[in-house]
């Protein structure tokens, strides 16, 4: 499995060393160990975690050159994803990683104890609160998120994190309903798209999209709404 990730990453232009590779290894093991006790990924094939999440995590690199030790934050974060793999391969970058779920978040202290990961730190809460926190609130270059819900959703939580001219990159398998949806969310938050990426995971038949929103303003004060009411009510 090692060699055929390791050319599949290549194929993003990215190179990964034995050390590297070692990491995703022990990842996957602790991701597999935990999963029997906390619910954090449905995918439990060693091919398919590769590929569909680890492999995926990394595909970022399509949208946006990670090779400045940006501050990143990873919104809804689960098993790690995308913040762990581009912790891994990209050792320089400063990476939160936000999860509410203390189980969840308990597994995530536990990989970077054991992968001896620095610079990067995982937090329970809620983006709808963390946001309004003056030590967050505009202090990431980058938002990720390869959470499930709407793309304006997603906008609410994430652009608020971000200073301006920063860049939240959501995952997505198809975005063009979401795009014209999230039309008003996006002006209404200081976004807009720069950027829609389509493409095949190398070596794989899966496809992905990310779009990238850059941050051209500052996010209104009363953005992001409390708790919910962003799922419930997108702009």
């Amino acid at each position: 499995m090692k060699n055929t990730f390791t050319t599949q990453v290549e194929g993003l232009g990215v190179k990964i060393d034995k050390k590297q590779e070692q990491a995703f290894e022990n990842y996957f093991n602790l991701l597999i160990q935990w999963n029997n006790k906390v619910n954090l990924t449905r995918i439990v094939d060693e091919k398919e975690v590769y590929e569909k999440h680890f492999l995926d995590s990394i595909a970022i690199v399509k949208s946006i050159s990670l090779c400045k030790p940006y501050k990143i934050i990873d919104i809804g974060s689960g098993a790690g994803l995308p913040g762990i793999p581009l912790k891994i391969v990209f050792p320089e970058l400063e990476v939160v990683l936000l999860d509410s779920l203390g189980k969840r978040v308990d597994f995530l202290e536990k990989v970077i104890k054991v992968l001896d990961l620095m610079h990067i730190k995982a937090i329970n809460g809620r983006a709808e609160d963390l946001a309004r926190d003056s030590e967050h609130r505009g202090s990431y270059d980058v938002a990720v998120s390869r959470a499930v819900s709407s793309l304006a959703t997603l906008a609410e939580y994430s652009l608020p994190f971000l200073k301006v001219e920063g860049s939240f990159i959501a995952y997505k398998s198809d975005v063009t309903e979401e795009l014209d949806n999230a039309k008003n969310a996006l002006m209404v938050l200081g976004g807009r798209v720069s950027q829609v990426e389509k493409f095949n995971l190398p070596g794989t038949n899966i496809s992905r999209t990310l779009v990238r929103v850059e941050k051209i303003t500052e996010t209104p004060d009363k953005y992001p709404r409390r708790a919910g009411i962003p799922e419930k009510r997108p702009l």
